[in-house]
């Protein structure tokens, strides 16, 4: 694919574009954090200094027009598995988050990563991606009340005349019709309609519950500002996440912000033809360093990992093709450290739709595993389904390798299998016997 010619206006407007389709995170992750009890405000400003230190160092050193943000998926496993399932503070879970940072910075300084990357399969590279989009599609449907407990079942559907799971419903739709219209910020149009819908809930219904579900949270507007909160600046618990049965968050932070990382990249490459002469994702190695930077500085100023956003392809589309896409985007982020007030009354209905419709996105990689191949097969469909099922990346991922490995030795094809597998799976066998 050729690479077309730009100027400063095009990769300004590509910057702009990228920021509208990114912007959601900005609402999503300090309401997912919120949920391990993180302070909204503060988490809301660390999501923007690690969208903005990432995304400027991408285009000043990398100079590629990818935006950096915390990531979707990352951030639910830190919430609900690390603190949540494994029982870490949240100190402790910025002490992984830290700790994963350095780890994948020494992968890419000593140029290791690469003999990982050639070890894992690719088919469970895809599955992962896809069990990760149906987690945080779950995590969604619950945080809208649209799942919710089934003493039978174990979960079950809200009713839906209920006023909120109509609200929900509406805006998800209006949302994926302005995805499929190919509107820039789509999402985020979706999110602010949303709020907008379920504003009268608990009013003109008298639906108490409501206020459970942040849909009455606009009673106690305060204002549109507020300086940033810096709170959560400094508080990992570095040393603390150091113990013995933390060590599987660590591996599944790292694990997760290396794949995630390298299949954005690759795929953005192929899609916009900007790549270097071997044919390589152009100017990898520091883009992989920018990401590796982003978890490390993520921890440290109190947000879940930092990686590379698949959403950049809209202001690549637009022509951005040099890092001034990415330093726009990253500049635009910053003003909204000051607006933690305005946005901490978007109720949890109208934020769920992004982790429902990004979920839906992550899920694309399954057309590309060989469901006719049983001992590919399965244990993609293990990692896919254990994932949600479990509320556990780590498990997910974990059975993934144990299953893939031993299959494959069991129908004599021990050649496929990779030294540094065998490695990762004794490590998924001894972290699940934690």
């Amino acid at each position: 694919m050729e690479v077309k010619p730009t100027n400063l206006r095009t990769e300004i407007l590509a910057g702009t574009s990228t920021f509208l389709a990114a912007f959601y995170i900005i609402i999503v992750n300090p309401a997912i954090l919120a949920e391990a009890g993180m302070p909204f405000s503060g988490a809301l400003t660390a999501t923007v200094l690690v969208s903005a230190f990432g995304s400027l160092m991408m285009g000043l050193y990398a100079r590629n027009p990818i935006v950096v943000a915390p990531g979707m998926g990352i951030n639910a496993f830190f919430t609900y598995t690390a603190v949540k399932g494994y029982g870490l503070t949240y100190e402790e879970a910025l002490g992984a988050v830290f700790w994963s940072g350095v780890i994948f910075l020494l992968l890419s300084v000593f140029k290791t990563r690469e003999k990982i990357i050639e070890s894992i399969p690719v088919a469970l590279r895809h599955a992962v991606s896809a069990g990760i989009g149906l987690f945080i599609c779950f995590i969604g449907f619950q945080n809208a009340h649209f799942i919710v407990d089934n003493t039978a079942t174990l979960v079950g559907m809200a009713a839906f005349k209920d006023p909120i799971s109509l609200t929900f419903m509406t805006g998800l739709l209006v949302a994926g019709a302005l995805i499929s219209r190919k509107v820039s910020g789509a999402i985020i149009y979706g999110i602010i309609f949303t709020t907008l819908l379920a504003w009268p809930i608990g009013r003109w219904w008298g639906d108490a519950s409501a206020v459970n579900f942040g849909v009455a949270t606009m009673v106690n507007y305060t204002g549109l500002f507020a300086l940033p909160d810096f709170s959560l600046v400094g508080k990992a618990d570095i040393l603390g996440s150091l113990r013995y049965a933390y060590l599987p968050v660590i591996f599944v932070f790292t694990f997760t912000i290396l794949f995630d990382g390298i299949s954005t990249f690759v795929g953005l490459a192929e899609a916009s033809g900007l790549k270097d002469p071997d044919g390589s994702p152009r100017n990898m190695r520091k883009s992989l360093l920018t990401d590796s930077m982003a978890t490390l500085f993520a921890g440290l100023v109190g947000s879940s990992s930092g990686t590379a956003y698949i959403e950049s392809a809209v202001g690549i589309e637009e022509g951005g093709r040099t890092g001034a896409t990415a330093v726009t985007a990253g500049l635009l982020f910053l003003p909204f450290m000051f607006f933690s007030p305005l946005l901490s009354i978007i109720p949890s209905i109208a934020s769920s739709i992004a982790l429902v419709l990004v979920g839906s996105f992550m899920v694309m990689p399954l057309t590309k595993i060989n469901w006719r191949n049983p001992d590919e097969a399965i244990p993609s469909f293990l990692t896919i389904t254990l994932i949600p099922f479990t509320y556990s990346l780590s498990v997910g991922i974990s059975f993934g390798f144990i299953s893939w490995t031993i299959l494959k030795l069991l129908t004599g094809k021990k050649s496929e299998i990779n030294p540094i597998l065998f490695v990762i799976t004794l490590l998924s066998i001894f972290f699940l016997w934690l």
